[in-house]
């Protein structure tokens, strides 16, 4: 039974942050959409895009529902790497398929700044599970 209280219902992440994810992925398949197909390596980097740019959100959702704190991380790391290879084929498309800047630009600007905050999150995480490591 899904409880009415906001907070339970987003678990570990706030909300925000969970709907960003998931608009990360949709502009992932917006793009992988407008894609020209008609190349073997545009085709082969878009469904890579396309599997780890929606990953992230898949990922984001089961760190939020994590059981302890070690699996938040190992969830949320695991988002974090999913957004680090969605920047690696975003940067293939544009430098090495010429797919323009201004398609690929922002999801690239957009995953820095995930991997940014996710790093975060983690590094915060692990210092309250171990305060003496700081």
């Amino acid at each position: 039974m899904e409880s009415n209280n906001p907070e339970r219902r987003a678990g570990r992440l706030p909300e925000e942050f969970r709907g960003r994810t998931k608009r990360f992925a949709s502009s992932v398949i917006r793009l992988y959409v407008r894609l020209p197909k008609a190349r073997e390596e545009v085709r082969t980097l878009g469904k890579q895009l396309l599997r780890s740019g929606t990953s992230v959100a898949a990922h984001v959702r089961e760190a939020s529902r994590g059981r302890s704190e070690a699996e938040f991380i190992s969830k949320l790391g695991g988002a974090l790497q999913e957004a680090d290879e969605s920047q690696l084929w975003l940067e293939l498309l544009r430098e090495e398929c010429a797919i323009g800047a201004p398609e690929t630009q922002p999801l690239e600007q957009e995953a820095s700044e995930l991997i940014a905050i996710m790093t975060t999150m983690i590094t915060r995480t692990e210092q309250r599970m171990n305060p003496s490591a700081r």
